[in-house]
Formats: C-alpha cells, structure tokens, sequence
C-alpha cells in the first residue's frame, strides 16, 4: 500500500535537512565554473505576495538546474530595507522603522524558506544594517573624490503627501510613484551624482544581452541629440549679460526664428522682465512652480506664457524678436532657453498663433505659394527660402552648412546635449543611509574621514510632517566637531536616496562579511559580473541604470575590472487574477502561504512555471493549481507503484528510449532559456508514457529504472522536495540536489519516423508518415504520387515548392 503524497509534512522535513547539513552553501573553493544567478531582492513590505514567488521560484529553479549542469552557482537573497514605506509605518503604529523593517525581514525570510530555494542563508544581506551602509557612506566618499558628488541649489520634485523629494524616475504622469500624489516643485540644496558623465556609455549596450525594449528605454532616457548652441544678443544696455545661448537640433530653421522663450526658472528672467511686466511674470512664476514637470511637457496642454517687455537680436538675420517665458520650457535641458520658429515647429506654432507672434517661413513644402500666407506647421524638410546665402539648397544638406556658418562667424558651436539629467540623491527622511558629510563654518563642506564610518542613525528620532528631515531635531545627531579644524560642524540631515543602496548589492553578495572594506577584488574577480538577473521591467530607467552607472564609476576607480554588471537580463511578466492586476482594494490578492501549507510549494513553484512563458505571465487560476497538485501525486504513485517486468517488446523498448531521451533533450534546451512551461509540458508527457510502460510491463526494468531516475533528476530544480523524497525512497545517495544532470543520446532521441503536412497554395491536402531522414526530393516525389495532391494539381501549374525540413511541404501552383 502506497502512503498518501504529503507535501506538507515532506517539504517541512527537507528543509530542515537541508539547513542542517549546509547543502546549499557557496563553495569559495570549488574547481567549477562559476555562475552568478541573481534576482531582484524583495523590499521589506511584510510580506511575500504571489509576485515575489512568481519572481523567485524560476529563478531558484533555473539556478538549481546550473549547478546540476556543473557550475558553481552563486544565487544568493537579501532585503532591500531603507526607505519611506518604514518611516510611514513608524508615524501611523508608532513603531520605531528599525524594529517595523528588521520584523518584517524575520516574517519574510520565514516565507522564502517555505519555498524550498537553495539560498545559502549565511549571506543574506540586509541594506538598514550599520555593516551594509557604512560601505554606502564608503561609496559616496568615493563619488565625491573621483568628483561625481556634487551640492547644488537646484528645483527638485516634491511630494506634499510624502514630504519628500522625489528623483525624476520617481516622478510618473506628473505623480508620486509611491502614494500617487500631484508632485510640485520647490528650491533646495541638494546632493546629486554625476551620471550625466556616463551618458554615452549608458545609451549603448554593447556585450551584453538585455531585452531590446530596456535598452531602447535607457537609449530614450539618455536622450543624446546633436545640435547647435546659438547665441541671440540682448537687445539691451543696461546689464551685464550680453546674450541668450538657445540650444536647437534645427539650425536650418533659424532665419525663420520670431521670438525666444525662456524657462520660468531662467536666472535672467529677473532681469530681463521691465516693470511694466514684472507682477504678471512674477504670477506666471508661481504657478509654474506649483505644476508638476510632467503636465508641463504635456502635449495635451495649451502652451502658455507671457512678454517679458524685452528683445533680443537674430544674429543671422538681423531682426529684432520679443522674449517671453513658458513653461513648456525646462530650465534643466539644454541652455533653459528656446528660439521660436512657428512655421516648422508645431509648439512653436501653438504658441505663436495663440499670441499673434510672426510665422515666417524658411523651409518650402508641397503647395508653398510665398504670396499665400502659410496656414499650418510644416516641419518636414524642403528648400531653403528666405535665409540668404542659403537660399535654393535642401534643407538636410544646408543644416551642417549653417551650423558651420555659426561657429566661423563666432555666434555658437555644435555641441551635444542629452536629456538625462543628474541623479538627486538627497532625500528629506529618517530612514535612509546617512550622507557622510558635515558643514563647518570655517571649513565649509567637510567629509566624515573614513575611519568615524559608518555614521549611524540616532534612534528614537521625532517624526514631523514639515518637509524637513527628522533629523534636524536631533541634536546628538546634528551636532559634531569639524574632522578638519576640530571646531563646531553641523552634520548633512538628508539621507541616501535608497537606489544607492540597490546600486551595489550585488556586489556586496560576492563578499558578505568582509568588515575590512566594501568587498575583496578577489572575491570580485571571482564571481562578477552577474550571468542572469532576472526581474522587473519596471527597474529599467531606476535601478537598473543607476546599477550601471555605479559600475562604470567604480571600474574608473580601479576597484572593479569589469564595464557592465548584469551580462544577461531577464524580465518576468505579471501573475493577475481574474485577468486583473492583483490589488487589496479589489480583493483579488493570493496569498501564496495558504496553498503551500495545504498542498505544499512545490504545488505553487510547479504551477507558476506552467503558468505561462515566464516573460509574459498568466492568470491565477485555482483549477489550474490543482492540476498540478494531480500531476504531483500522479508522479508519487508512479515513483512508489514497483515495476514487474514482463515480455520486453523490442518495438516498445525502442521507442521507450526514444521517448525518454527525447525529453531529456527538451526539457534541457527548454530551461537553458527559461521555459519552465514548456519544460513541465514535457514531463507531464513522460509521466503518461511511463505510466502506461508501467502497466504494459513490457520494457526491460533497466530501461524503465532509468527513466524515472531522469524523471526526477529533471523535476529536481522545479520541485526540489518531492524530487528529493521520491530520490530518497528509492534508495538512492543524499541529495537529489548534489547529482549531475541527465544526459541524453541524439541519435536515440531521433523519430524512425515523421509526419510531413502537405500543402497546396498554403491549404492543407494531406499528411505523409516518411522516414526520419528523407530528402526534399523524395518528399515531393511521395507527395505527387498521393491521390489527394494529385487532385488539387490537376492542370495547375507549379510555380515553386516551399520545405520545411521534418514538418512542411507547400506547392505554390497557379
């Protein structure tokens, strides 16, 4: 009598061996090759959503399949734990942010041992401990060195909700990211980081292989374009400024320019506006401040603006323009200010024809008539009209001549700009990695010596929402001595944005518990870069980008020797439920605790590979869990149920072998590129042939014995705890996990024979069953003696024959 599957009672069992004897602990010594594995590390929110284990368990699987393939795999779990979502818990439970993360790390590290991954457990690591962010200080002292840390007095995204500053990544359709809030603007001192020095190399991917639309993302963001910076003169006496610099990709435009626009934020705004037009561009400024950058460039809105009372001069054409402010205009891209040429541009014609402001045209187009006034944008190439010397030539090809024409005269030079800005790390909140820097009167802006890291959070801070940082109130916090002169400093109260922290992890994997610096560069050389990251496509243009950056900043350090982290990057789709995304307010969230402690992980790991491919996702389906579920114990009984051995069928041992190799082959190239779904397929397919071998009794004992063995050494990474059980009982070493992969025999995985579909003008006529290795000709030949193709070419004439070596043959006629 067969004992009942449970999944429960044996993946509690497993796991606890497999934590007592270390299974899964990194060899550092190991011969292998090596393969680093990494996926995403969860935010400490609480708990473990069907998305973490949809994100998690493939991972963990393709991961247990490497190290069968004969690597020494590194696939290592940690917590990414700073953040606002602790700081918002501490205010609404008045709980310290500490013991709300750390209690939510234990929570969450309760579930993922549930799920069976093979995490070595002695390198978790965990961002709000003092071990881990005194090395982030370490980084920013080292940005700062190297000159990529800089402070600035710049406008910054402000969340009134969060009260806090936002970088532009975090800012989404002109809101929050985290609580959906309409972000404004405000002015202060920040710390920003100079990724803008890596533009180049971030908008190209070279050697690694990523999604193409991430990097078409991350090309976007960066933004490059090439243009020309050219100046205007102010036509005024009175101040020190002698020019407005606009930056323009269109050079070829611009004797067509009527008037200048400047940024809202523009420091000559102040000074070019004349009394008469100072309270309605003071106004114009205040309700700017109050919109968010995104509503700003929105194409849906009416461009507005108003005159500042002056002018400036057209150096190429003479004439005088009017200047006016809009805020459509970024103050953070190119020069903050822009020509206005209305005939070619279509914001320009918006605002243009809203306020009376000139249309000259420059460029002609089809229909252009220079006695009919134009009546639409036309920014399409043409000829050359009314731009002087220029005149008669395609505008693509006067465009270099022009900016040419710029730089001998000395009114500009070619230049190139990009939309990528710099990364604001300063964030107005408690619970964050400190920024190792003091302000000293004397001194003025002081770094904290690398000997007094890390500089630790105070505990028991006062939490207020006035958009300052809860450290100001700390005065044993604030307060310390200047490490350069010894007198009264003031510490920085801001804190790291928490990309910083997610910005080296992966690095600090490969070394964890190294307190002698950040990490070894042997440990480095041994296990970066990264083979597979796996995760979210959401991360594209935050983590993602600012992971490479750091890497790039840190090779030019000489502390790693490698230009790209992640050489292959993988993104998961979404698991929904009712084909909705899964939310609380919906009540459609699975919690995935309750199926494992009912009909156990590996139930949940098996189905969510089946789900679909895994870059796409699936709908949650309850029926389709317990499919699974079937399959498990149908697997139990077939492993448990013992194999008599009758009369060997030759026939039936032949393609018994087939079958077995067949699915050895299919399910190895199938997880080698991550189709856990299709790689599932295959084995429920050899459960079903060998159930029926089973019963029939008529194919040798070795051969069957060998087929359940590859059976469960190919279930193995996808349902680590039946596999092992079934592995065990079957008398077999400890583990299941530490075996080699099956191999399999080309030659004995080839059909005898296949099927051909035939095809006459693309519709099906019929199907041959042809030895495995038959010729085109051979096939057409077979083909054209059928009675069925013969009918369908009866006084037709073939035009060509289409062929699909093994699967198709289709004969164009006509």
């Amino acid at each position: 009598m067969i004992d009942k599957y449970d999944a429960v009672a044996i993946e509690s069992k497993w796991q606890k061996k497999w934590e007592e004897t270390g299974i899964y602990k990194v060899d550092e010594n190991s011969p292998k090759p090596k393969w680093y594995a990494l996926t995403m590390f969860p935010y400490t929110s609480g708990d473990l959503h069907v998305g973490h284990w949809f994100a998690m368990a493939p991972s963990d699987a393709y991961a247990r399949f490497k190290r069968m393939m004969g690597y020494n795999v590194l696939h290592p779990v940690g917590f990414d734990s700073f953040g606002l979502p602790a700081e918002n818990a501490a205010i609404k439970h008045n709980i310290d942010p500490k013991d709300w993360t750390l209690k939510n790390v234990e929570n969450m590290t309760k579930q993922l041992k549930s799920m069976g991954p093979m995490y070595d457990w002695s390198r978790v690591v965990v961002t709000c401990l003092p071990e881990y962010y005194k090395w982030t200080e370490w980084f920013f002292l080292k940005l700062y060195e190297a000159g990529l840390a800089y402070r600035a007095k710049a406008p910054v995204n402000w969340c009134p909700q969060c009260q806090a500053v936002l970088a532009n990544e975090q800012v989404e359709q002109g809101r929050c990211w985290r609580c959906g809030t309409v972000t404004t603007r405000r002015d202060l001192e920040q710390w920003f980081f100079r990724i803008t020095k890596y533009a180049d190399e971030l908008q190209n991917h070279i050697g690694i292989n990523w999604p193409e639309r991430i990097k078409t993302m991350q090309y976007n963001w960066v933004g490059r374009s090439e243009g020309v910076d050219l100046t205007f003169k102010i036509e005024r006496d009175d101040l020190e400024e002698k020019d407005i610099t606009v930056y323009t990709t269109r050079p070829d435009t611009v004797y067509g320019v009527s008037f200048l626009v400047l940024a809202p934020e523009n420091q000559l705004v102040e000074k070019l506006t004349t009394p008469e037009h100072k309270a309605e561009v003071e106004a114009y400024i205040k309700k700017t401040r109050e919109t968010s950058e995104i509503d700003r460039l929105s194409t849906e809105k009416v461009q507005d603006g108003v005159f500042t009372g002056s002018y400036a001069i057209n150096k190429l054409s003479g004439e005088k323009v009017p200047i006016w402010i809009a805020d459509y205009v970024l103050n953070s891209y190119g020069t903050g200010a822009v020509m206005g040429v209305a005939a070619h541009d279509e914001r320009d014609w918006a605002f243009a024809t809203r306020y009376g402001l000139p249309i000259r045209t420059v460029i002609t187009y089809e229909g252009y008539d220079p006695a009919v006034k134009q009546a639409e944008c036309h920014p399409e190439p043409g000829i050359m009209v009314n731009s002087n010397k220029f005149n008669g030539m395609e505008s693509t090809k006067a465009l270099p001549e022009i900016a040419k024409y710029i730089e001998e005269s000395g009114w500009g030079k070619r230049t190139v700009k990009y939309k990528l800005r710099d990364w604001l790390i300063s964030r107005q909140r408690y619970w964050g990695a400190p920024i190792p820097m003091v302000y000293c009167d004397k001194c003025g802006i002081v770094p904290v010596p690398e000997k007094d890291l890390p500089v630790l959070l105070p505990d028991n801070v006062e939490f207020k929402p006035t958009g300052e940082s809860p450290l100001k109130y700390c005065e044993e916090f604030v307060n310390t001595t200047c490490p350069k002169c010894g007198g009264p400093a003031k510490r920085e109260i801001d804190t790291m944005d928490t990309f910083m922290c997610s910005s080296w992890y992966f690095l600090r994997y490969c070394d964890p518990h190294n307190n002698k610096e950040a990490f070894s560069s042997e440990q480095i050389k041994k296990w970066m870069p990264v083979d597979i990251y796996t995760g979210g496509a959401e991360h594209a243009v935050m983590h993602l980008f600012y992971a490479r950056f750091f890497a790039k900043a840190l090779r030019d350090m000489g502390l790693v020797d490698f230009d790209e982290p992640f050489t292959r990057l993988f993104n998961q789709g979404t698991v929904t439920k009712d084909h909705d995304k899964m939310s609380k307010s919906r009540g459609n969230v699975v919690n995935p605790d309750d199926y494992v402690t009912t009909i156990g992980a590996d139930t949940v790991r098996t189905y969510l590979m089946f789900l679909g491919p895994w870059n796409q996702g699936g709908d949650w389906d309850d029926s389709g869990i317990n499919g699974l579920y079937r399959w498990l114990n149908r697997v139990w009984n077939l492993v448990l149920t013992p194999f008599e051995q009758k009369a060997v069928d030759e026939t039936a041992e032949k393609d018994y072998a087939r079958i077995m190799h067949k699915a050895i082959a299919k399910v190895t190239a199938d997880l080698e590129e991550l189709r856990f779904n299709t790689s599932i397929a295959t084995l429920m397919e050899l459960t079903n042939a060998a159930t029926k071998v089973r019963d029939n009794g008529n194919v040798s004992k070795m051969l069957y014995d060998e087929s359940i063995k590859s059976l469960l050494l190919m279930m193995a990474p996808l349902a680590p705890h039946i596999s092992e059980e079934l592995w065990s009982r079957l008398g077999y070493g400890y583990s299941i996990h530490q075996q080699d992969w099956p191999k399999f025999d080309a030659e004995l995985a080839k059909d005898d024979a296949i099927e051909i579909v035939v095809q006459v003008n693309g519709k099906l006529k019929d199907k041959l069953t042809v030895p495995a290795g038959i010729t085109e000709d051979e096939v057409l030949a077979l083909a054209k003696d059928c009675a069925k193709i013969k009918s369908a070419l009866d006084g037709k004439t073939v035009i060509k024959n289409i062929y699909v070596p093994g699967k198709l043959l289709n004969i164009v006629v006509r």
